[in-house]
C-alpha cells in the first residue's frame, strides 16, 4: 500500500493524528480521552508514517528511542504519584499548585502530569511494537 497518494499525504495526516493527540491528551482531564487514548492516536501516527516512508524515517522523526520515551514517561506517572507523600496525602492523590503566569492564575495538577506520563508510555512502547513489525516485514 505504498502508493504515490499514500506518500503524498502521509506526512499531513501524521501531523494532524499528532496535533489531534494532544488534544484528546489535554481534554481527557474533564471529559472522555486522556493519556491512554491520546497516547494510541499519537503511535498510529508514527505506526502510519512508518508504513509510508519505511522504519528508519520514523526513528529520525522520533529522535530518542521510543522505549526510552516511554521509561521517561512511566517515571513522569510515577513520581506524580509520589509527590502528595511528602505533603501528607495518599498516593496518587491529586495536588494543585496556582501559579501566576502573565497576571493570569493558571491551576497546574499532578493530574496531568500523570496523563502526560502515560501518553509517552503508550506512544513509546506502541511505536516500539509497531516498528519491530515493520522491521520484522521488511526484513
Amino acid at each position: 500500500m505504498n502508493t504515490l497518494i499514500f506518500r503524498t499525504f502521509a506526512p499531513f495526516l501524521t501531523a494532524l493524528m499528532l496535533v489531534f493527540s494532544i488534544f484528546v491528551l489535554l481534554r481527557g482531564h474533564n471529559e472522555p480521552g486522556g493519556g491512554f487514548i491520546g497516547g494510541l492516536i499519537g503511535a498510529a501516527a508514527f505506526a502510519m508514517y512508518g508504513i509510508a516512508f519505511g522504519v528508519q524515517a520514523v526513528r529520525r522523526a522520533m529522535v530518542f528511542h521510543p522505549m526510552s520515551i516511554a521509561g521517561f514517561g512511566l517515571l513522569i506517572a510515577a513520581l506524580s504519584g509520589l509527590i502528595s507523600a511528602p505533603l501528607g496525602y495518599p498516593f496518587m492523590t491529586g495536588v494543585w499548585i496556582y501559579p501566576s503566569l502573565f497576571g493570569v492564575e493558571v491551576p497546574l495538577a499532578t493530574v496531568i502530569s500523570f496523563d502526560i506520563g502515560v501518553y509517552l508510555v503508550v506512544v513509546g512502547t506502541f511505536a516500539s511494537i509497531a516498528l519491530a513489525l515493520e522491521e520484522r516485514d521488511d526484513g
